[in-house]
């Protein structure tokens, strides 16, 4: 059964709703769905909970819901690089919940394994445990935390299957496989779709069947968040 949608927007409204909570791929601007959250800022849905390893520059990816102040709650490892975030972090009107990069990854993980909650030492005496159960083992203090299941994920592949078989290009791939998992409904951006079958099984990186909805990708110029050159050498 294909996966593919022809109007992935349509689709995707019909999943979105005020308060959701929303995880969503990319590491700065590398494997954004920047399509997906187009969709999301058009929709117009208010009061999101967003989770993301940070959300991008301001006015692009995940910038464009900050702009439209559509997001009530982050949970990020990372908000270093948009202005807007900081600014309505500092102001109060942005709750921020602060994730080591590790458990954000882990508790996306746990959240697409069906595992409630697991132990980690990251954290362990600082502010990111307070409030949360601490114990022993082995001699040494482990924090609680717990795993996120999202309302919706949103996704960007290199390459998909009409399946929603999704192979990632190198740094992109990031947190978009535990991303993924982590969604009760899955979508799916991808800039290559094949028939079943043109994606050797081995080379996958996430198995369809953690994907709903797939859609290709439109093809824009990506943006770069640090460009770095060097001086041309004289010939």
């Amino acid at each position: 059964m294909s996966k593919v949608r022809g109007d992935i927007a349509a689709v995707l409204r019909d999943h979105l709703f005020d308060g959701m909570t929303l995880a969503v791929g990319g590491f700065g601007l590398s494997g954004n769905p920047t399509d997906l959250i187009e969709i999301v800022r058009d929709s117009g849905v208010r009061g999101l909970t967003v989770v993301s390893n940070n959300m991008g520059i301001d006015g692009v990816g995940l910038g464009m819901l900050l702009d439209n102040n559509q997001v009530a709650k982050v949970m990020a490892s990372y908000v270093g690089e948009n202005k807007t975030f900081m600014a309505q972090y500092i102001d109060g009107s942005l709750e921020v919940e602060f994730v080591p990069q590790g458990t954000l990854a882990e508790r996306l993980r746990a959240g697409g394994a069906g595992i409630p909650a697991f132990y980690t030492a990251t954290g362990v005496g600082t502010i990111i445990a307070e409030g949360k159960p601490v114990e022993v083992f082995d001699g040494r203090e482990y924090v609680l935390e717990r795993a996120i299941v999202a309302d919706v994920a949103l996704v960007h592949a290199h390459t998909a299957d009409v399946s929603g078989n999704l192979v990632f290009n190198r740094t992109a791939r990031n947190f978009n496989p535990v991303v993924a998992t982590s969604g009760r409904v899955t979508f799916a951006e991808a800039e290559h779709i094949v028939e079943l079958g043109g994606i050797d099984p081995d080379a996958v990186h996430l198995p369809g069947v953690y994907v709903h909805h797939l859609a290709q990708y439109s093809g824009r110029e990506k943006p770069i968040e640090q460009r770095t050159v060097r001086m041309r050498q004289e010939a």
